[in-house]
């Protein structure tokens, strides 16, 4: 990492996934450091009772620093590279977990997010980007949702670390909740200098033996003759001479068809957010207690969603590549929509207003009557959260990787990451004062919302499934298929891996040839 050591090279790629996704388990660590909180007596007391627009900003704050770590993750990764940009945004870490640790009010505490959230805002869009440059096609899509799986272990475990210190009395319960943070951090920042750079961004800075090199190792064992690293390295090669002659700066994202791309990749991230999960995955405490759900009932009924998260994102790791991400994308919207419709319809049929709150929580101000509509308000939260997992929670940063060129990538998946965080920081800060003011309303217009998007995905979004990442390119361009005529599968480089067979055979039989002659 730039101190002149020498360290062994680790080239299994899901070895390699596994250590850079824990960039991944940072963010889940981070969200449910406060899912598990929120709802205690000793954050309520200590913060003096946090709701509405300032339990929105606390909530918010992380995705306010990810909206500018995002912001530069590109120039970063493109000047030093994907790993050590990663490396790089744990410094953040480790500061702003000392904050959160130390802090006196929910000012400090904010602070505290807002840099976590930068080191957030890096890792999430960078990771994603070197797991696709160094995967092979036929297996991007599950080396990139080891991503996503990351981020709900995380969730996982630092939700129940946060329930069992709900037993610690005073403020050492959240302060030794928020100090676990440090741990996944030491161990990224250990792994990451064992892993090896990026093949593409080596060929785009001209360091091409070390790329090829790296290319070998991953793909061949090493072998640089092999057929499929002669033919990807060339398409490679192919691709990045056409990129150096399409401009510099902003142009680039926008200019011959870029623009299509550069609204893919937002957008997806934008309709992550905006189809309305992370209601449930920040607010399923809120919405327990809505149920009539108390104490640990409430809070391991809310822990339990994130085991169910991981559960199903782990079916779907197994099938990501066999399942376009078009189909996925579309049906998963519906599906999310119908429950979001369900849970909307149930609270705003059965409830009873309880202005002075819930259990003293002022941000819950309606009660969902006991018995059946209770049962299907949570029943129907749970089951949005398998139709995300299986859908959405995975396929939009596995899209959001996919549909940049070499040359807008890191910038570009910056740029697609910050549109989440955007949208997310709307959202933190939009959530908890619409649960008071409009309440079961809310998931009416996520309902609405997750319909636009299923429309929206069908309509302008190509299958990039089994494609080359070079061959996604042809999708964009001004002569490519429309979106809805597009298949999952059919690579070009099966058939160039076959032309390069041929072609070396035909170069052996020539100087079996000569050498007879001679």
């Amino acid at each position: 990492m730039g101190l002149g050591l020498k360290l062994p090279t680790i080239y299994n790629v899901h070895l390699v996934a596994i250590i850079a996704t824990l960039g991944g388990a940072l963010f889940g660590f981070d969200i449910s450091s406060m899912s598990a909180i929120v709802v205690t007596d000793q954050y309520l007391s200590y913060f003096n009772n946090p709701h509405g627009v300032i339990q929105g900003a606390i909530g918010s704050a992380l995705a306010a620093g990810s909206v500018i770590g995002s912001a530069i993750a590109g120039p970063l990764s493109d000047k030093i590279g994907r790993r050590d940009s990663i490396f790089f945004a744990c410094f953040f870490w480790l500061i702003g977990t000392s904050v959160q640790v130390a802090c006196k009010n929910y000012g400090q505490l904010i602070a505290g997010r807002v840099l976590n959230g930068f080191t957030v805002g890096i890792t999430s869009s960078q990771v994603p980007v070197y797991l696709a440059e160094i995967a092979k096609a036929e297996k991007r899509g599950s080396l990139v949702i080891i991503q996503q799986l990351a981020i709900e272990f995380g969730i996982l475990i630092m939700y129940f670390i946060g329930y069992g210190c709900a037993s610690i009395e005073g403020p050492a319960s959240f302060r030794t909740a928020w100090g676990i943070q440090f741990i996944p951090c030491f161990f990224l920042m250990l792994g990451l200098p064992f892993l090896p750079r990026s093949p593409r961004w080596l060929a785009k800075v001209g360091r091409d033996q070390e790329a090829i090199a790296v290319l070998a190792n991953i793909q061949a064992d090493g072998n640089v003759d092999d057929p499929r690293v002669v033919a990807e390295w060339e398409e490679i090669v192919t691709v990045m001479n056409a990129e150096r002659e399409a401009g510099k700066g902003w142009r680039k994202f926008v200019k011959n068809g870029m623009w299509k791309r550069t609204m893919a990749g937002m957008t997806v991230q934008a309709w992550q957010q905006l189809a309305g999960a992370n209601v449930i995955v920040y607010y399923l405490t809120y919405i327990a207690q809505m149920a009539g759900l108390q104490g640990n009932v409430a809070m391991v009924t809310s822990g339990i969603q994130y085991a169910v998260f991981i559960i199903f994102t782990g079916v779907m790791w197994l099938f990501i590549d066999k399942t376009g991400r078009r189909t996925l994308l579309v049906y998963g919207a519906l599906g999310m929509a119908f429950c979001h419709f369900v849970v909307g319809g149930v609270m705003g049929a059965h409830h009873d207003n309880v202005p002075e709150g819930v259990g003293g929580n002022a941000n819950i101000v309606i009660s969902v009557h006991k018995g059946a509509p209770a049962n299907t308000v949570i029943l129907f939260s749970y089951l949005l959260i398998v139709v995300y997992a299986l859908t959405l929670a995975p396929v939009c940063w596995i899209y959001a990787a996919e549909v940049w060129s070499l040359g807008t990538r890191a910038t570009g998946m910056s740029m697609a990451a910050m549109s989440n965080w955007v949208f997310n920081f709307a959202l933190g800060m939009f959530t908890p004062p619409a649960f008071v003011n409009i309440t079961w309303k809310l998931f009416i217009i996520f309902g609405v919302l997750c319909v636009t998007a299923a429309v929206w995905f069908w309509v302008f979004y190509p299958e990039t499934c089994g494609k080359t990442l070079e061959e996604i390119e042809i999708l964009f361009g001004d002569e490519g298929p429309k979106p809805w005529k597009t298949k999952k599968g059919e690579s070009r480089l099966t058939a160039e891996i076959e032309a390069v067979k041929a072609r070396k055979t035909v170069e052996h039989e020539i100087e079996v040839h000569e050498h007879e002659k001679v």
